[in-house]
Parts: structure tokens; C-alpha cells; sequence
């Protein structure tokens, strides 16, 4: 099992930034592949950003490319999501997630799931 905790959300103004932190834990971090997943209300859940278990490959949707940064720190077992140039339609909670041997967009595909931060941003 892996344990996956999310923090960093909040609220910020429109073009603001946040970055977000995923501490994860029970398994071997660098062999996971990570991402962050978000979900606004009465919307589907949405794929944001994934990176490899090296650190050495990302994938990013089209309506955070060139704003949003993942990242991670394999000696910290820690996954981050800087967040820049803030949208009020960036307005999710925002989920960590780790799987194995996928690193794409499909939710499905991901086996842990962290419990969500909050990310609001003000217009």
C-alpha cells in the first residue's frame, strides 16, 4: 500500500500561485509514478499533470501547460504541483495519485489516490 497526503491548497487571487505537496508513504517512492488529478464541483474529474517514476518524463493537459510545474523529490518521498499564473477555473480539489507502472491521463489506471486539497482562486 502506498499512502498519499496531500497539502498546500488555499486560497489565492487570480494570477497568484500555490504549490502543492504530496508526502507519500509504505512503498518505494521512486518506483511510482505520480500525478495530481482535480475535480470541481458538479464537473468530472480532470487529469492535470503526471511524472514518471524518474523524474525524467511529464505530461501535461493542455490547460496548464506553461502555468504549472510537477515535480519530485525522491530522497523526500515528497511530489509537487507549483501552481503559477492562477485561474478562477484552476478552482478544484486537487488529488495526488501514484501507480506503479502508468504515468497517462486515465484516472483508472492510478491506485492510490490521496484525500484531496482544497484550491480556490478569486476573481
Amino acid at each position: 500500500q502506498v499512502q498519499l497526503v496531500e497539502s498546500g491548497g488555499g486560497l489565492v487571487q487570480a494570477g497568484g500561485s500555490l504549490r502543492l505537496s504530496c508526502a507519500a508513504s509504505g512503498r518505494t517512492f521512486s518506483n511510482y509514478a505520480m500525478g495530481w488529478f482535480r475535480q470541481a464541483p458538479g464537473k468530472e474529474r480532470e487529469f492535470v499533470v503526471s511524472i514518471s517514476s524518474s523524474g525524467t518524463s511529464t505530461t501535461y493537459a493542455d490547460s496548464v501547460k506553461g502555468r504549472f510545474t510537477i515535480s519530485r523529490d525522491n530522497a523526500k518521498n515528497t511530489a509537487y504541483l507549483q501552481m503559477n499564473a492562477l485561474k478562477p477555473e484552476d478552482t478544484a480539489v486537487y488529488y495526488c495519485v501514484a501507480s506503479r507502472y502508468y504515468s497517462g491521463s486515465y484516472y483508472r489506471q492510478y491506485d492510490y489516490w490521496g484525500q484531496g486539497t482544497q484550491v480556490t482562486v478569486s476573481s
